[in-house]
This record gives C-alpha cells, sequence and structure tokens, in this order.
C-alpha cells in the first residue's frame, strides 16, 4: 500500500467517523428527547437541541480533519488547497454558529460570558 492509498483510507476513515457521529448523535438525542417527552420530563426541546448541536460540531470537526488529511497530506494543488481553504471556512462558520446556538457565546468567550448587543461579552445574568 502506497503512502497516498494510506492517507485516503485513513482520510476516508475520518470522513466516516464524522458521518457516524451525526448520525448517531441524531439517533441518541432523539430517543432521550422521546424517552422525556414520554416521561413528560420538562425542557425536552432546549436538551434536545443542545445534544443535537453538540453531535454535529463533533462531526464537522471530524469532516475538516478528514478533508485536511486528505489535501494536505498527498501533493497539494493551488486549487486543492483553495477548495480545502473554502471548505474550512464554511464549516468553521457553522461551528462557531452552532457553539453560539448551543451556550450562548462564541467559542473564545470565557464561560459565563454572553454577547452584549455590542458585541462584547458582558456578564451572564
Amino acid at each position: 500500500m502506497t503512502f497516498e492509498e494510506w492517507v485516503g483510507a485513513v482520510g476516508r476513515a475520518v470522513d466516516a467517523a464524522g458521518v457516524v457521529a451525526v448520525v448517531l448523535g441524531a439517533v441518541v438525542a432523539t430517543v432521550f428527547a422521546v424517552t422525556r417527552l414520554a416521561r413528560r420530563q420538562g425542557e425536552v426541546y432546549g436538551r434536545y437541541r443542545r445534544f443535537l448541536g453538540r453531535s454535529i460540531l463533533l462531526g464537522l470537526e471530524l469532516l475538516v480533519a478528514a478533508d485536511i488529511i486528505r489535501t494536505v497530506a498527498v501533493a497539494p494543488t493551488l486549487e486543492s488547497v483553495g477548495v480545502l481553504a473554502g471548505i474550512v471556512l464554511i464549516r468553521t462558520f457553522l461551528s462557531w454558529s452552532l457553539e453560539l446556538e448551543i451556550t450562548g457565546r462564541w467559542p473564545w468567550q470565557k464561560e459565563g460570558t454572553r454577547p452584549s448587543a455590542s458585541g462584547s461579552g458582558s456578564p451572564a445574568q
């Protein structure tokens, strides 16, 4: 097995792990939500969204890692690096948006702070 074939196989395996993380996370989140609904526990929707969001974040991180492995490790061309940069930018924006939805703060903000109207963090109330 050549280096390129090995790197391709690793990239596909990490890709598959990303897809599994999203799909399995969605299934588990749904099972937990249905169980909470059946038991009439509170805040089902909020917990479901957070669990699902975390699963998507994990999957996105794995998919970005797979793209980097395949693009950088095997003879990168200007076109492949440009495509990788676009993919990473889009997925990073999605990750930040999901993080803001899940935690109520940007990834670079300390815990306990939330974005204010002016965009700077202020203590959560």
